[in-house]
């Protein structure tokens, strides 16, 4: 039986690699990317067929209620790891390296990436640029697939200049220099956070290797959310960059009532519900 060259968009579905969204980016198809942090949200992106799950330090938000995502461990992410690699059957599973588990060296980095990779990760994602080629060149020739992150970083960015554009005027060349460095170390795509858009389609015009937008426009090769903001489980004020596909806190908010009012007024359960 013979296998598309993008398994997610076929009837007959096979893991998905890094070689099939680089086909992908050869070919003009554009692909989605989405957080998961559990099992069970896992199962339903991929049986939705989004291509790659990113198990994303934004955890340290919606998962351990932290302030940033600086906070949140390496211990606290495998398991997140584990429970989203057993729910994607099909999807890459990429792994964000927390603040501090990687910067100090590229053997840090390695040991770090080694660590998600045993959990199941097919794939690892860093932030930085130029300063970080070696990391993912060592990463690379060791056979982990890297994903880097340049643009907005939230890990140093946030604490440093606080949440705005990268890349304006002057910061632009700097930006397209990160991105071919990346991409010449090995870096098999670079996600591209609050970029303009007219300097990521610079940039994704000249790699070879696919482009993922966060807040960078539409010529990217792939766009990414996390999974919250696009299905409206957040609350409070949201990026720009965030289209909210659904709202499904407001519908989960009304079961909950829904369920107690049954419960306390005696209408749950009902005879059907019992043995």
């Amino acid at each position: 039986m013979s296998v598309s060259a993008t398994p997610y968009a076929t009837e007959v579905r096979t893991r998905v690699r890094v070689k099939h969204l680089q086909e992908m980016k050869h070919e003009g198809r554009k692909w989605s990317m989405l957080t998961a942090y559990d099992y069970t949200t896992a199962s339903i992106f991929d049986e939705a067929a989004i291509p790659v799950l990113l198990v994303g330090d934004s955890a340290a938000n919606l998962v351990y209620g932290y302030d940033t995502t600086v906070p949140v461990a390496v211990e606290e992410l495998l398991p997140l790891v584990r429970g989203v690699v057993r729910g994607a059957e099909h999807a890459l599973v990429v792994a964000d390296l927390p603040f501090g588990s990687y910067e100090a060296s590229p053997a840090q980095a390695f040991e770090t990436a080694a660590k998600f990779m045993k959990a199941g990760a097919g794939a690892v994602k860093l932030e930085g640029g130029e300063d970080y080629a070696e990391h993912i060149a060592l990463l690379s020739r060791a056979g982990i697939p890297v994903m880097a992150h340049i643009g907005f970083t939230p890990q140093r960015v946030n604490s440093l200049s606080g949440f705005r554009v990268q890349g304006r005027g002057d910061d632009a060349e700097t930006l397209v220099h990160d991105a071919i460095a990346v991409a010449e170390a090995g870096a098999f795509a670079v996600v591209m956070e609050m970029v303009p858009a007219e300097v990521a389609a610079q940039i994704t015009a000249k790699l070879t290797i696919p482009t993922v937008g966060i807040g960078a426009g539409r010529d990217c090769d792939a766009q990414v959310l996390v999974w919250q903001d696009m299905a409206g489980m957040t609350t409070g004020r949201t990026a720009k960059f965030v289209r909210r596909f659904a709202e499904l806190g407001k519908d989960l908010g009304q079961a909950a009532r829904d369920y107690a009012r049954d419960v306390e007024h005696g209408a749950f359960p009902a005879p059907e519900h019992a043995y």
